[in-house]
């Protein structure tokens, strides 16, 4: 009788999927995470103007939202990539 062989088996390419869309997930909400609240925690230290508003007032009212629209975009830009790695993966 062999000894279990202490090695981790490779994850599947299910599992690696999985374990890229969570690290995705991480970095975009950190991203998200700072927008949304770093700009607003460090407002009164962003005492410069942006064509010709306060940046504090600029990145709340438009770039916030700007921001969040390429968060979305690389979300769905990065897991159609992913999507299509998985398929070839499982197919083969």
């Amino acid at each position: 009788m062999q000894a279990p062989s202490t090695s981790h088996p490779r994850p599947g390419p299910a599992a690696r999927y999985w374990r890229r869309n969570l690290v995705l997930i991480g970095a975009l909400l950190s991203l998200w995470f700072v927008v949304t609240f770093g700009v607003a925690f460090f407002a009164r230290e962003l005492r410069f103007e942006l064509w010709g508003s306060p940046f504090s007032f600029w990145m709340a009212a438009q770039g916030a939202l700007v921001v969040y629209l390429v968060i979305i975009g690389i979300y769905i830009w990065r897991m159609q990539r992913l999507d299509a790695e998985l398929e070839a993966a499982l197919d083969d």
